[in-house]
């Protein structure tokens, strides 16, 4: 039997694949995120072998000028003994057709988001380093988000959950 890290990383050579949960088709994404949600994130550095968390909420909400969505976490960190505030900030830019480009909030390019199958896959090269994101529409009020991330300096797997708030 595997671990929790090691159905991060897939099957093993010769297994089939587990099956995920079956996404929920998403139209319009902006549609779908705007409003809060409730996160909770699992965050395991693979190389040290430890793991941390986030709890807190995410807000998706129209930007003053009303052009892009300001997707904004807020919470608490819990890494290596310590408890922590953090916190950040990206842009969704819808786009007619119901997909979106995601923005740091500086207006650097992150990813692509088309969630109209409920599944989306996106990569991010950032340095040295590749982030492998899977973003999973479970429902109306529920989404999975994880990444994974490779290079010389980062060994991680991030799982983050929302949950729409009423």
């Amino acid at each position: 039997m595997g671990s929790e890290l090691d159905r991060g990383r897939g099957p093993e050579p010769g297994q089939a694949p587990v099956a995920g949960p079956t996404p929920h088709p998403v139209p319009d994404a902006a549609a779908y995120l705007s409003g809060r949600w409730s996160i909770e994130r699992t965050v395991y550095d693979l190389r040290a072998g430890t793991e941390g968390g986030f709890r807190g909420t995410a807000e998706f909400r129209p930007d003053p000028a009303g052009e892009t969505l300001l997707h904004l976490e807020e919470g608490r960190l819990t890494w290596g003994g310590q408890v922590n505030p953090a916190s950040r900030t990206l842009r969704l830019r819808p786009r007619p057709d119901g997909t979106a480009e995601v923005d740091f909030a500086d207006g650097r390019p992150f990813h692509d988001l088309d969630l109209r199958t409920g599944n989306w896959s996106a990569v991010h090269p950032c340095a040295e380093d590749r982030y492998e994101g899977t973003f999973t529409a479970l429902g109306a009020d529920t989404w999975r988000l994880e990444w994974r991330v490779g290079g010389p300096a980062k060994d991680q797997l991030l799982r983050s959950e929302y949950r729409r708030l009423g």
